[in-house]
């Protein structure tokens, strides 16, 4: 049995206006139109939900029971109606982002800043997690895309080239290595840099595995480990020794009394991608928000000349 919302609101008119003249009239059909809708109606209902004369237009007890029912679905196809043109207008929606910490801390607040003032009833799911968590994310559906430094192109996974992320020194500001020139070569460079205690982020970290790789095989000094930026920052500061974190990061270091400066070792270049099913086609809302990354995405020029 197949019933359509427009019998549902012919039934519902009728119910009001106990009048097929009036009711189709109100539905904007011709009467016989009009007639034919609620025939089909209780057809297919296999009732009879109308008691008509010449005078009169009443509902049966069987149209009494169903009035509800049409009632209720009626609501819940205006309000599947309603929800449909909120997501297709941007009113209402869910966006999921996984992006690395780095990113989400300095550069994304602006872009979500944007993009909230013109999308204001969009709710926003945002996970700050290292980059194997981001796929793992999206893998499971629970991110609409990702931006990692893994290029997880994969029957499933599709990653689409971001951004370049260039590495810097970082040091007290009374560092003998903030007064003086390094080395121009990159083999002299490493070992400059590998003459001092290192403070590391953990291995896992798509940072400290370029960094191992780029300085391979030259061996580092290092002091210790941790797994925040800020704690990288506060061990610096604090005169424990020396980093090299990328130009997205920067931002934990501009203190007083830390340098920074930018360093060019070959392969010392973290590229960032961004990550989404193959199989999956973004949201209105996701990809108003994957548009809005990618016209804000960090320029080039700028994390190469920092």
């Amino acid at each position: 049995m197949n019933i359509s919302s427009r019998q549902i609101d012919a039934f519902l008119a009728l119910t009001a206006q106990r009048s097929f003249t009036r009711a189709a009239a109100q539905c904007h059909l011709s009467q016989p139109a009009f007639s034919a809708l609620i025939r089909a109606l209780e057809d297919g209902l296999g009732l009879r939900l109308f008691d008509r004369s010449t005078r009169h237009v009443d509902l049966t007890a069987e149209g009494e029971n169903f009035l509800e029912a049409a009632r209720r679905i009626r609501a819940e196809v205006d309000s599947a109606l309603g929800a449909m043109r909120d997501a297709a207008t941007l009113r209402r929606g869910r966006v999921a982002i996984a992006l690395l910490p780095s990113l989400a801390a300095g550069w994304l607040p602006g872009v979500l800043a944007r993009y909230r003032a013109e999308h204001p009833g969009i709710e926003l799911d945002i996970a700050d997690v290292l980059s194997e968590s981001c796929i793992e994310r999206v893998a499971t559906g629970k991110a609409d895309f990702a931006l990692a430094a893994i290029r997880a192109d994969t029957p499933e996974l599709q990653a689409e080239p971001f951004c370049s992320d260039g590495f810097h020194l970082v040091c007290r500001a009374d560092h003998p290595l903030a007064r003086r020139r390094l080395p121009a070569a990159g083999a002299a460079q490493l070992r400059a840099l590998a003459a001092w205690p290192f403070i590391h982020l953990a291995r896992h970290s798509s940072v400290r595995q370029y960094l191992e790789a780029a300085f391979h095989p030259q061996a580092m000094h290092t002091l210790m480990e941790v797994e925040q930026l800020a704690t990288v920052m506060g061990m610096v500061r604090a005169g424990l020794g020396i980093s090299v974190v990328p130009t997205l990061t920067l931002f934990h270091f501009q203190q007083e009394g830390l340098v920074t400066r930018p360093l060019h070792l070959p392969g010392l270049t973290r590229q960032i991608y961004l990550v989404r099913r193959r199989d999956r086609g973004l949201s209105v809302a996701a990809q108003a928000l994957y548009t809005q990354v990618m016209r804000q995405r960090p320029p080039q020029e700028t994390l190469s000349k920092r």
